[in-house]
């Protein structure tokens, strides 16, 4: 039976000042399955980066209830939250947030090292090894990121999300910073990704990178449009 690993269920979520009160999402239902590759699309302002920040415990819905993996979210404290964020999801931005300082290997190690279950040295290093053989970048892994290319930045970024073996990857804009050359790389890289079985949801502007996804979702004033069907069987 397929696993549900985001189950949404009326989420809304409204941002508050003193003179207005602005609804960015208007109960949202959303399952999203294992296996799945899901595509985030819409206007400016629809809703999409604040549903990927409630999804990734970056935030917090208003109301509604939000279920990741088994846990439900909406009470979670900070701490909690914090801690599966970093054991459950695995992020990647449009602005590839390296650290320049750190070489390849090390930027793609951070989460381990951070990790509640933290690895040994020998375990940390072949796992790193491993994520960066998948994203074909072994050979720069003494560079710094500033060495590399904006293609080749965004893979290291690939790299480092999939290091702690996370149940989702939250992908948002990866080609915004990109050529049109890297940006299909980039997309074919998650297109593999997600033929191997990792789960993905992506918000993207692309008409064409939204089409790679199997399921697609369209925001419009913070409500889902179209939802998605599930690309697996039960």
């Amino acid at each position: 039976m397929t696993k549900a690993l985001i189950e949404m269920k009326n989420v809304t979520k409204i941002f508050e000042t003193e003179e207005l009160e602005t609804h960015a999402l208007r109960d949202i239902d959303l399952v999203i399955n294992q296996g799945d590759y899901v595509a985030i699309s819409g206007p400016s302002g629809c809703g999409k980066s604040t549903l990927l920040s409630i999804m990734g415990l970056l935030d917090f819905a208003s109301k509604g209830e939000y279920i990741l993996d088994g846990t439900n979210a909406t009470q979670l404290t900070l701490d909690q939250a914090a801690e599966i964020r970093n054991s459950k999801i695995g992020f990647i931005f449009q602005s590839f947030n390296l650290i320049d300082e750190l070489s390849v290997f090390d930027n793609v190690a951070l989460p381990l090292r951070y990790h509640t279950d933290k690895p040994s040295n020998s375990e940390l290093s072949e796992r790193t090894k491993e994520c960066l053989e998948k994203v074909k970048l072994s050979h720069r892994i003494k560079h710094s990121p500033n060495q590399l290319s904006g293609g080749q930045q965004q893979r290291v970024a690939i790299a480092r999300a999939l290091v702690a073996n996370p149940a989702i990857l939250l992908v948002d804009e990866p080609t915004g910073n990109l050529d049109s050359k890297s940006g299909d790389q980039i997309m074919d890289l998650l297109t593999d990704l997600n033929d191997k079985g990792t789960t993905i949801c992506m918000v993207t502007h692309d008409p064409r990178y939204a089409d790679m996804a199997k399921t697609r979702i369209q925001l419009l004033d913070g409500k889902i449009l179209r939802a998605p069907k599930s690309s697996q069987n039960s």
